[in-house]
């Protein structure tokens, strides 16, 4: 950690802290990042899980071989499995300034989610909430599928982004990953082994790959989120069985949906189905709490044994979204800090719906349509 030259304090860029900082990150001084200035080294350390994620965007572009050609950013790195990131990731996408933004879309951290999630409350939508949780549910549908119907042997998961930013902003509507803790992307597209929070990249589709695409759109306030898991081209026999085993253990936790049941019940259902078929659920993430904010209470995990804390009443909405893979339910990250995969290098899926508790069962806010593909 080094001092600025700077005649005048910065403001600190750490959670919840506005104090005058000169001390600026020593990794963003080598990589030339303007602005990173924080009040104390108590402070740096403090938010370096966060901050750190900063250095991804930079770090992505002197790894691209000049920008002339997709190049593997990691080349020392011990993979887990055969799939490989193809950078540069390119540009943040714009968006036009008529769109309305969630808090973080400039700075990158969610300051009025934080604040939510540590009072750990479930909070009960009102009646005009939920027709905004409808709309933009149904948004997050038509998007989803626009970016499925792109899907083919040779597109890059960076040119389906593309077309899912700019079907966001068709509707109006923010990309909710885009900036979110410095996600780079608008949308999480993860292949093969990545579990979850893939970033969308120059590596052309192969024929047999399995595409998770998870896309969550935010407009009139809210956030809705939804991803499936799609094949692309001929997969083999266990590779189908996986996404189709991963979408029945989503239906089997959506049929225990209704007032009063218990958040931590769906993880038993989950790992049993998806145990009954020799496949695992990843420990590691989990369901969660959606309205105005991303992410918030409850946490949904899915495996048994789980220890989620709440009851479900009407008016709670909440995404099931579990991860099953072909083999062990370890996971490990790739240096991009958010790419998940697992620890032995095999096949995962995930399918998800963001869910609305009614008197007398579940509403889902992000159903399939007519025309889904």
């Amino acid at each position: 950690m080094s001092s600025s030259t700077i005649a005048n304090d910065q403001e600190c860029q750490g959670l919840d802290c506005s104090k005058p900082a000169k001390l600026q990150c020593p990794s963003c001084l080598k990589l030339n990042i303007p602005g990173s200035f924080f009040c104390s080294q108590d402070c740096f350390k403090k938010n370096w899980p966060n901050h750190k994620l900063v250095h991804l965007s930079v770090g992505a572009g002197a790894a691209s071989d000049n920008g002339t050609s997709p190049t593997n950013p990691f080349p020392g790195f011990e993979y887990t499995g055969s799939l490989r990131p193809k950078y540069p990731l390119g540009e943040r996408r714009a968006l036009p300034p008529t769109i309305a933004r969630p808090d973080y879309a400039d700075t990158g951290f969610p300051l009025s989610e934080a604040k939510e999630k540590a009072s750990r409350s479930i909070l009960v939508m009102k009646p005009d909430e939920i027709e905004a949780m409808r709309k933009v549910g149904r948004l997050a549908r038509e998007v989803l599928d626009i970016g499925a119907r792109a899907i083919r042997v040779g597109i890059t998961t960076d040119e389906i982004d593309r077309i899912i930013h700019e079907a966001c902003i068709e509707r109006d509507a923010y990309p909710s990953p885009l900036n979110y803790h410095k996600f780079p992307k608008s949308c999480c597209t993860s292949v093969n082994e990545v579990i979850c929070h893939g970033i969308p990249d120059q590596r052309p589709l192969e024929d047999g790959d399995i595409l998770n695409i998870d896309v969550t759109l935010y407009h009139g306030g809210f956030h809705g989120d939804l991803n499936e898991t799609y094949l692309v081209g001929n997969v083999d026999k266990r590779g189908r069985e996986l996404v189709q085993n991963a979408r029945e253990c989503l239906d089997a936790a959506l049929a225990l949906v209704k007032p009063g049941a218990l958040y931590r019940d769906f993880g038993q259902v989950i790992d049993k189905h998806a145990r009954s078929k020799g496949f695992s659920v990843v420990k590691t993430y989990c369901g969660h709490g959606i309205h105005r904010y991303f992410h918030c209470a409850p946490d949904v995990p899915h495996y048994a044994r789980n220890k989620a804390v709440g009851v479900l009443k009407p008016g709670h909405i909440f995404t099931i979204e579990p991860m099953i893979n072909e083999g062990t339910w370890r996971d490990e990250h790739w240096p991009d800090n958010w790419t998940a995969v697992t620890a032995d290098g095999k096949r995962s899926a995930q399918f998800e719906h963001t869910i609305l508790v009614t008197e007398t069962g579940y509403e889902l806010l992000t159903a399939r349509l007519e025309d889904s593909p």
